[in-house]
């Protein structure tokens, strides 16, 4: 029977410290918390780089995973796990919030329901699951492509007046995603409705999924458009408890 090839075997190392570190993590820690040589460690994550498995920081010169790996380890995920871990969290939800709840992931440039909870009233409502949306004029889709990269295009198409069709400003947006841990759009998908999103992660702290609330303008935000603090915080608690459903750390 054949033998393991070294070198994989230190490349999939360095991938698991990676992806289980708290942040980036530079040349000299990863050789010494593997006992490998710097020129080793060097080698393999240029390589790794060079696939994009790994990114670099161009300012502090440390690595951190990189997107394409991302998109494998999504790939990996069955969607159907997805559904079936959320379904315990997005019930309640919808009961606790009042709004209808969507869970999506990413398929082909696009967010993919993959769950959907009717509003918990008596309102006419249509099944989105299967529906795709676009990402940069959702909650869900501001999530997703926040955390990834090479998922947004040039020509983003405006849906509506608010929706973010200018690369600064959604990257603006999306920088407030991944400080606030959140997402929001009001408007910019359909007039008169709004939507709350958070992460979803799976093993590594990989961004999987999202969960997000929506409905009226006037039920999802306050006065001023602002959404709500008591949904933001129940969307992130219910995001949090299915991400460790899904095998993420506690954050």
């Amino acid at each position: 029977m054949p033998g393991t090839v070294q070198s994989i075997e230190r490349a999939a190392a360095i991938l698991r410290m990676l992806a289980g570190g708290p942040g980036r993590l530079g040349l000299s820690e990863i050789s010494r918390s593997l006992e490998l040589a710097k020129g080793t460690t060097h080698g393999i994550l240029r390589t790794l780089q060079g696939v994009g498995f790994v990114e670099q920081d161009r300012v502090s010169g440390q690595y951190q995973l990189g997107a394409s790996l991302l998109h494998l380890g999504t790939s990996y995920l069955d969607t159907n796990e997805l559904r079936s871990r959320s379904i315990n969290w997005a019930d309640p939800l919808a009961v606790r919030s009042g709004e209808a709840v969507r869970i999506g992931t990413v398929l082909d440039g696009q967010v993919l329901i993959v769950h959907h909870v009717f509003r918990p009233d008596d309102t006419f409502q249509t099944l989105d699951v299967g529906a795709l949306l676009p990402l940069h004029a959702t909650a869900l889709g501001k999530v997703l492509i926040a955390y990834r990269t090479g998922l947004t295009t040039t020509e983003l198409a405006a849906y509506t007046r608010k929706t973010l069709i200018k690369p600064r400003e959604l990257a603006m947006a999306l920088e407030h995603v991944r400080e606030c841990g959140w997402a929001a759009d009001v408007e910019e998908l359909t007039p008169g409705q709004a939507a709350i999103a958070a992460p979803i992660r799976g093993y590594g702290g990989l961004v999987i999924g999202a969960i997000g609330v929506s409905g009226p303008v006037e039920r999802i935000c306050d006065s001023r458009y602002a959404p709500r603090p008591r949904l933001v915080t129940s969307v992130r608690d219910a995001a949090r408890a299915i991400s460790r459903e899904m095998g993420a750390a506690r954050r």
